[in-house]
């Protein structure tokens, strides 16, 4: 378990492990947009199993401060205004926060101008987009979660958002020992 996501045993310390340095920072840098965590995970390899590669990646990413979660923050997709949601969210680009969000895929144009909307108003309270591990999770679940977190201060958001950058990662992480079975 990594921050509350309980992962399925997969490859994740093998793939990751054996992948040149260079392509294994991106890999992290792909999973996690931090620097300083992408360098502390390379510090790391090898990994002796995924159970230690999901410790280091929790005690790294605990270990961070604001900066680097902003950091990791920056490497998420804007959602700016109606249209990029739509293009977004209809679309299948398969990167893999497209994936990740695929339940809004089918949401209606009220969700959509409100998420547009919720995510403007959130943005310009806190000054980073808003976080959500959104796998799993419909339009309508997302825009409620946004709408519960907008009261927040921006402290207790950025606790949230790193908690929730967190379990993106770890999905993230496992998502990569999936795709060296293939």
């Amino acid at each position: 378990v990594f921050f509350g996501v309980a992962l399925e045993p997969e490859l994740m310390s093998s793939f990751l492990n054996g992948l040149p340095e260079q392509e294994a920072r991106d890999k992290f840098l792909e999973t996690c947009h931090s620097t300083r965590w992408a360098e502390g995970m390379l510090a790391q390899r090898p990994f002796e199993d995924d159970a230690a590669l999901l410790k280091g990646a929790q005690e790294i990413w605990e270990r961070l401060g604001e900066e680097d979660w902003l950091e990791a923050f920056r490497g998420h997709p804007k959602i700016g205004d109606a249209e990029s949601l739509r293009k977004k969210y209809h679309g299948n680009s398969g990167s893999l926060s497209s994936v990740e969000q695929s339940g809004v895929s089918g949401a209606s144009e009220e969700v959509i101008q409100a998420l547009a909307k919720g995510n403007q108003d959130y943005e310009e309270k806190n000054g980073f987009i808003f976080i959500v591990c959104a796998s799993g999770k419909s339009a309508a679940e997302m825009l409620e979660i946004l709408q519960g977190r907008l009261p927040n201060d921006r402290d207790q958001e950025l606790k949230n958002a790193a908690v929730e950058q967190a379990k993106i990662t770890a999905l993230r992480l496992q998502k990569f020992g999936a795709s060296a079975q293939l």
